[in-house]
Parts: C-alpha cells; sequence; structure tokens
C-alpha cells in the first residue's frame, strides 16, 4: 500500500465515484484511460475466457489501485473488476497519475507492489495444489477480513457482498463442497452463515485452522 501521506495526495488528483454493488468497475478489454483508487468497499477480479467462462482472479479492497497495470502498458484491460459490496473509488485519468507517480518517485514503490500481488498469486496457486479445502477457506475468510479492514479488534467480522459460488471460485472447488465446509466450520461455532453474508465469530480461532496442515 501507498503511505497514508501519498495516498491522500493521490485520491486529490482525481474524483470520487460510487458503484453499486454487483456493477463493473472496470471492463475487460476497454483501454486504460483512466484507473481507480478504491477507498471503501469491496470488488473481485475476474477474467472472462473465450469459452464465457470466468476465472477469478483477486479480491480487492480500500487502499488498492484498479487499473493501473494497462494505464502503464498502454494496452487494453486483461479482466473486469466487480463491486461485490457498493464501493467508493476515486477516478484518476491515466496521463495525471503516470504524472503524479513520476513527480514523486513512485515508480519502484509501484513495482515491488506488483511483485508482491505475483508472490501473492502463486502463493494462492500453491495453496490450491496442496492444502485441504478446510484450511484454503478459513485462508480465504482471513484475507477479506483483512482487506476490509476488520481485524484490529476482537470484534466479530463481517464479510457481505459474497456469494457462495465466488468462495467457491477463489478456492478451487464447487460450490456444494463450499457450503459443506462452511456447515463444518458454523458446527464448532467459528462462522454465521447468511445469504451472502458471513459473519467469522471468532478470528483467532479462524487463524489456528488457517495454520493447520
Amino acid at each position: 500500500m501507498l503511505s497514508d501521506e501519498v495516498w491522500r495526495d493521490l485520491r486529490s488528483q482525481g474524483v470520487t465515484r460510487m458503484f453499486p454493488a454487483r456493477s463493473v468497475m472496470l471492463r475487460q478489454g476497454s483501454p486504460g484511460t483512466h484507473l481507480l483508487a478504491l477507498t471503501s468497499g469491496l470488488a473481485k477480479v475476474v477474467c472472462r475466457e473465450s469459452n464465457s467462462a470466468k476465472t477469478w482472479l483477486a479480491f480487492r479492497g480500500p487502499g488498492d489501485l484498479l487499473g493501473e497495470v494497462s494505464v502503464f502498458h498502454g494496452t487494453a484491460r486483461t479482466a473486469d473488476v466487480v463491486a461485490l459490496t457498493p464501493c467508493a473509488a476515486v477516478v484518476l485519468d491515466a496521463e495525471r497519475f503516470v504524472r503524479f507517480v513520476e513527480e514523486r518517485g513512485l515508480v519502484i514503490h509501484l513495482m515491488r507492489q506488483a511483485l508482491a500481488r505475483m508472490r501473492e498469486s502463486d502463493l494462492h496457486r500453491g495453496e490450491l495444489q496442496t492444502l485441504p479445502l478446510l484450511v484454503r477457506l478459513a485462508r480465504t475468510l482471513l484475507r477479506l477480513a483483512v482487506l476490509t479492514g476488520q481485524t484490529a479488534g476482537g470484534d466479530a467480522v463481517r464479510l457481505t457482498g459474497l456469494s457462495q459460488e465466488e468462495v467457491a471460485q477463489a478456492i478451487g472447488v464447487t460450490r456444494n463442497a463450499v457450503i459443506g465446509g462452511l456447515g463444518q466450520l458454523r458446527a464448532v461455532g467459528l462462522v454465521e452463515t447468511a445469504r451472502r453474508v458471513i459473519v467469522i465469530r471468532d478470528v483467532e480461532a479462524l487463524r489456528r485452522w488457517a495454520a493447520a496442515d
């Protein structure tokens, strides 16, 4: 993430736009004329394949930049960004953003951020191949909690906007498998569930599940 000062200055370079839940914030194939600085809400990044299937790539939360790769490369966007909850984001013109990055000496910082995302993606692929379903599910829920900024205290964490199908895509299993996994976590008092709502009742206990192998 950018420092608080740089993030504040960056946000002053554009205008805030609100995105309803389930709306497309950035569309695959469109030109990189602008990017978004996400200030609130939760979004997902998905790639539409030629056979109409959709591949989940990542979740994104407040403090994340969206669409910066196409801006730097000058190419069309390679994925959709979809709001899972109502989102607020600052719309940044591509040329103005690049100028801001160069003037503030942020190129190396953004390269490091891109490398961190690549490592995150590699770690996720490794988890899909080696870890049991419940461990992957616990880790995904904890990452979402961190993205939404709800892990600082000891209170329950409420995750909204996610369908069971989207959770399934993120951990590489079927929707029925996710239903079963959430049922097991619910049975031991770790989570509560409702339609597009998952409440983590005990973050520390879930961390212990996430650390299992």
